[in-house]
């Protein structure tokens, strides 16, 4: 037992589980994991909740936590490390200025300035370069220099100098508040190769087991395109070959996946270059497009939304008093030679709605939902199929209410998310942003408003992961992150308190007491954009939509074209859409009664249409009152009225057709 004066203790967190340790003074991190943790594949650390150095040495008492490639924080330091190993083999390769590597969703990149248009056909000679890397086990050794030493070191990069520069203007802030500060930087190396950079990073290169390039792009320094144009190298890397197997498997399925392929395959929109951004929904994409909203007017009705329509075009005065053109208007479409544009948001022109006559506390909340169409003027280069356009509807709503109904109304737009997504079984995360250090508005309101998200949050049976000091300035919000079929993270909800925009526009309600009050402003919208949306749900269901939402919901194949057989399916199909007409729905029928094809085509091609059912009409079924369902590899008979009961039922739960 080693004397007490030479240990200290640790508590130590790992995988949920919690050790208390005693171990050796001036012990370091790597070692702990090496004695204690050798078979855990740990590969990053945090020490009192801050972000580690592997090398870094432990204190009496310290809270070490501890992260293997599973953990969020574990794939960022281990992509963080690879940006390093593909920085090193782009100036192996092309003696090129690096300028930025950071650790994204899913992988990692490298902005650098060259001459050489690096492609497709270079990716090979990266990876091929990474791995003899990789190989060499090279350590990811730490130093400190001084600010004057790395500019003297990249004297050459424009780029790194800026940043330099900035780094320094901070250091000499801090310097005057504390003439302590440390106005070193820390510089990690490879060998010969290093970069500036904070850390952490894994032990070796060796870690590292599998590389490869995803895609090249150009941008700009800073995302002005005043600045210099650079190259983006993309990248991904695993901790094991099995793992880069899985993901390129993964990847393979999303491209069959790809809204904009099977957009095309189904006929349902195009693009076109005469209107970039803009969207072309043929027949059958209008059906979705239109029953999507269709549902959420029915939600509407059912949750005391009102509806309203509001110009698309307002005068720019209108934007600067909402305070949006100081610091968006690059994204506003304006009218040339005019003073109007074309809206990009709904909430100002809600405002003005709200504003229009006096109001009283009686007819709060007050629920307005808009899908008017909104346009942004993004960047062409950003333009990406249905998931960034420039023109779309959202399903828009601005609650108006006063701060003590925020809880119900946070609540009420909980429990409709939840009803909604529910009906395509999606998974979705909610993140709780709170008061920033520059705020609006007044303390005590912020932490009323916060508790009250709370609440709502918790007792709607959510739980939520806390964003401390992400909220926006005018307020406090939840974040909903929706997770889609290959686990892509998208953010299509919105629920935000907004304190400034209701102060802007002088908005206020006679409260009990026949006083003014401002009223607090929520911006909430379930599906976003809806074009966002439907790409979404294409690549989570493919072809196979569900059955309430399909263009193409039911296939007919007529065994005969007798006069019997075809007037008892134009009664068939009266007979179904009858069974609708109070609830303004139709049923998508197509009929397959082409004489020219044999009647195995006719199945052949009623499947591969893609319809959700395929039925089979002959003599006997028009005899017996009946139509044969082939499902699968079978087929049974079933009476007509026991038909429509079920696409009814499925229709009106949002669920599939149910013949089992």
């Amino acid at each position: 037992m080693p004397n007490e004066t030479n240990t200290i203790k640790l508590n130590i967190r790992f995988k949920e589980n919690n050790h208390l340790l005693e171990v050796k003074k001036n012990i370091l991190i790597f070692e702990v994991i090496n004695e204690h943790f050798k078979k855990e594949n740990i590969l990053a650390a945090k020490v009192n909740n801050c972000e580690a150095d592997l090398h870094s040495t432990l204190n009496n008492e310290d809270f070490l936590e501890l992260f293997t490639f599973e953990s969020k924080y574990g794939k960022h330091v281990f992509w963080h490390s690879s940006a390093h190993v593909l920085g090193n083999a782009l100036v192996n390769l092309y003696n090129c200025k690096l300028v930025n590597g950071p650790p994204i969703d899913e992988g990692f990149y490298y902005d650098i300035e060259t001459d050489k248009t690096l492609g497709n056909e270079d990716f090979k000679k990266i990876e091929k370069e990474m791995i003899k890397i990789i190989n060499k086990n090279s350590k990811f050794v730490k130093k400190t220099l001084k600010i004057d030493d790395l500019k003297e070191m990249y004297k050459e990069n424009s780029c790194k100098l800026h940043f330099l520069n900035q780094i320094q203007k901070e250091c000499l802030n801090n310097k005057l508040k504390d003439e302590n500060f440390d106005d070193k930087i820390s510089v990690y190396y490879n060998d010969e190769f290093f970069d500036m950079c904070r850390g952490p990073h894994v032990l070796s290169t060796k870690i590292i087991k599998s590389v490869k390039i995803t895609k090249s792009s150009s941008c700009y320094f800073l995302n002005d395109s005043k600045n210099k144009s650079l190259q983006r190298i993309y990248g991904v890397s695993f901790p094991s070959k099995e793992e880069m197997k899985e993901y390129e498997e993964r990847i393979k399925r999303s491209k069959e996946m790809d809204h904009r392929k099977i957009g095309r395959e189904l006929d349902l929109y195009f693009f076109n270059d005469y209107s970039p951004g803009s969207c072309f929904w043929l027949p059958d994409g209008t059906i979705i497009y239109n029953r999507l909203m269709e549902f959420l007017k029915k939600e509407y009705i059912k949750r005391g939304f009102n509806e309203v329509i509001t110009p698309n075009m307002f005068h720019i005065n209108l934007w600067k008093e909402s305070g949006h053109y100081e610091n968006y208007k690059e994204n506003i479409y304006a009218i040339e030679g005019e003073d109007f544009a074309l809206k990009p948001m709904n909430c100002p022109g809600h405002c003005v709605m709200f504003r229009n006559t006096e109001r009283s506390y009686k007819e709060l909340p007050l629920r307005f939902a808009d899908f008017g169409v909104l346009h942004r003027n993004e960047c062409s280069g950003s333009l990406t199929g249905l998931t960034r356009v420039r023109r779309f509807q959202q399903d828009d709503a601005h609650i108006f209410c006063s701060m003590s109904q925020i809880k119900s109304e946070i609540s009420g737009a909980l429990n409709f998310l939840k009803s909604v997504y529910s009906k395509f079984d999606f998974k979705y995360t909610l993140f709780l942003s709170t008061r920033p250090e520059k705020f609006l508005g007044q303390l005590e309101e912020w932490n009323v408003a916060e508790e009250r998200l709370r609440e709502a949050i918790l007792e709607s049976n959510h739980t939520y992961v806390l964003n401390e000091g992400d909220g926006a300035f005018y307020g406090p919000k939840i974040d909903i992150v929706l997770y889609d079929a290959f686990n892509r993270k998208t953010q299509c909800a919105t629920i935000q308190l907004d304190f400034q925009l209701p102060q802007r526009f002088k908005l206020r309600f006679k409260n009990e007491l026949g006083e003014f009050e401002t009223p607090v402003m929520i911006h909430r919208a379930i599906l976003g954009s809806v074009e966002r949306f439907i790409a979404i749900l294409i690549e989570s269901y493919g072809k196979n939509l569900p059955f309430w939402l399909h263009p193409r919901q039911i296939g007919i194949c007529l065994v005969a074209t007798t006069e019997t057989v075809t007037n008892y399916v134009d009664k068939l199909c009266l007979d179904i859409n009858q069974a609708f007409e109070s609830s303004c729905n139709d049923v998508k029928i197509r009929i397959y009664d082409d004489c020219k094809d044999t009647f195995n085509k006719k199945v052949r091609k009623a499947a591969t249409d893609g319809n959700k059912i395929v039925l089979i009409v002959g003599e006997k079924e028009a005899e017996n009152n009946e139509v044969n369902v082939k499902k699968n590899d079978r087929s049974f008979n079933i009476s007509k009225d026991i038909l429509i009961k079920k696409i009814k039922t499925a229709i009106e739960t949002k669920e599939e057709v149910k013949f089992d």
